[in-house]
Parts: C-alpha cells; structure tokens; sequence
C-alpha cells in the first residue's frame, strides 16, 4: 500500500495566505479602534468644551484658544458643589462598606451551608433582582417619612444596604463555589468555625469578585439619580451631584463650559477610580459565575 503526500505549498499561496492574515489583522484593528473613538469622543468633547470661554462655546470652534482652566475651580467653589461632593462619597463610601459586610456572610451561608430551601432561598435572592425600584417606591417612602421621618437625608438610602444586595450577594456566592472545599475542610480540621474559615480562607482567596462588586456598589451609589430625587430632594443640604448637577444645569443651561466643566468633576473620580482597580475589576468580572 503506497501513501501519497501533499505538495508543498508554492510560494504564491504562501503570499495569498499571509496577505489574507494581514487584512483581516488590519480589519480587526480597524474596527477596534473605530468602536473605540465611538466610546472616547464623547468625554473628550466633554473636556474640550469644558476648557472653553463662555464666548468660544457658541461658536464652532472645536479646541480651547486658550485653555480656561479656570472653569473647573469656578465650578468647584459654587455654592452647594463642596456639600453635594461630601454627601456622594459618604453616600458611596458607606454604602459599599455596608453591602459587603452584609452581603458576604449571607453569600458565605448559600455557597457552603446544606440546609432544606437553600435552592429556594437563592431563587428569591435572584427574583428580587428583577423586581424594579419604582414599584415598591410608594410604600417605602410612606415608612421613611411617616415611621421615621428621615425623609430630607440620604439615610433611606444607606440604611437598607445593611442588609444585603441581592446582586452583590449573587456574585460573591458564584464565586465562592470555584473555591475548593479542601481549603474549607483543612481550616475546620485546625479548628476554625465558620466565621473564621470565611475571614481567614475564603475572603482572601475571593479578593478579585469583592472588588469587582464593591466597584459596582461604588458606581451605583456615585452616579444614583433616582433615590436622592425621592427621598433627599426637599433638602438641599443632602443633594448629591447626580441630583445637584441637574440644578447646576438648570442655572447655567447656556453656559455650557460651565456645564461640562462640572461634569468632568463628577466623572473624573469614578473614573480614575476604575483605572487603578481596572486589573482586579477585570479579573473578578472574568472569574464570577464559571460555576453555579
């Protein structure tokens, strides 16, 4: 029995095929880098129009001639900006410390816990996510207001993050199931409890998806509209600068530089915060839910 082998690959298709690889790496870049300036112009129109005069704003002009930097320090020292900044980092500080420390014990119990409706338990943590805001809006304002009158303060807002979030929860509990159960029963071998197995083993092997849902918790509570509009609208001392900067707009609606300039304000902390978590952020969003 005679076998027959291919003939080599002549020179010409050799140069078809690496031609082809280079137009489709060329497309692909092409394309990347297209979606890419779709996503970028936009903040960078932001800041460009930020920079300008109140005069060069109005025309179509398109790069500062000079650069007025001054705008981001007049915006900066408007009266309310500093209080509306205040009451968004302790709104967002608060609020993600609390949702992670509430959420990773009752993330911890549906991982590793066997107990009759545990499958159920987790079914209506995922059904509560699907439950919009607006719909229970009208009863809780009515506790807020009547029960504990701290309507006017971002307290109804903070206080119910004590108590889980369902997303958040969903997440870490995804994630705790790609950690070995070895590491677990090693640390109830030494003598660790539950407490500790989950301060001591689990925690530190999850530090990706905690970071990953605390960046999320973070951006929700930086850029949340909806709950300060209800709750803390009467009172100007608790706006935060989601709420705050539709009244800057509303007041400055043909100053745009001005406009923009605060806007870049509100913008820049989240994302210089996002840059300097990006790996971790990255890597938990990777890594949560490869097992349920």
């Amino acid at each position: 029995m005679t076998t027959t082998t291919a003939p080599p690959m002549s020179t010409v298709q050799a140069q078809g095929l690496r031609r082809r690889q280079l137009l489709e790496w060329v497309g692909l870049h092409s394309f990347a880098v297209a979606l890419g300036l779709v996503f970028v112009l936009p903040f960078v129109f932001i800041v460009l129009t930020a920079l300008m005069s109140d005069q060069q704003t109005l025309t179509r002009a398109l790069w500062p001639n000079p650069f007025a930097w001054h705008n981001l320090v007049d915006v900066w020292h408007t009266p309310g900006f500093t209080t509306w900044w205040r009451n968004t980092l302790i709104y967002a500080v608060v609020g993600t410390a609390l949702t992670l420390l509430s959420s990773l014990p009752v993330a911890y119990a549906l991982a590793y816990f066997r107990f009759r409706g545990r499958n159920v338990a987790m079914m209506i943590v995922i059904a509560t996510m699907m439950l919009p805001p607006q719909v229970s809006i009208i009863p809780l304002y009515l506790v807020w207001a009547q029960n504990f009158h701290l309507t006017g303060t971002l307290w109804p807002l903070i206080i119910p993050m004590a108590f889980g979030d369902a997303f958040t929860i969903f997440l870490l509990r995804q994630f705790m199931l790609t950690v070995p159960r070895a590491y677990l029963e090693a640390a109830k071998i030494d003598g660790c409890g539950d407490f500790r197995t989950m301060v001591r083993v689990v925690i530190p092997m999850i530090k990706p998806a905690i970071a990953a849902v605390g960046l999320f918790q973070f951006f929700y509570c930086w850029n949340d509209y909806f709950g300060p509009q209800i709750y803390a609208s009467e009172n100007p001392a608790a706006w935060t600068l989601s709420y705050g900067l539709q009244s800057f707009k509303s007041a400055h609606h043909t100053d745009w530089n001005m406009t923009m300039a605060a806007t870049v304000l509100v913008m820049a902390p989240v994302i210089l915060l996002f840059f300097l978590a990006q790996r971790a952020f990255i890597e938990g969003v990777t890594l949560t839910g490869v097992k349920g």
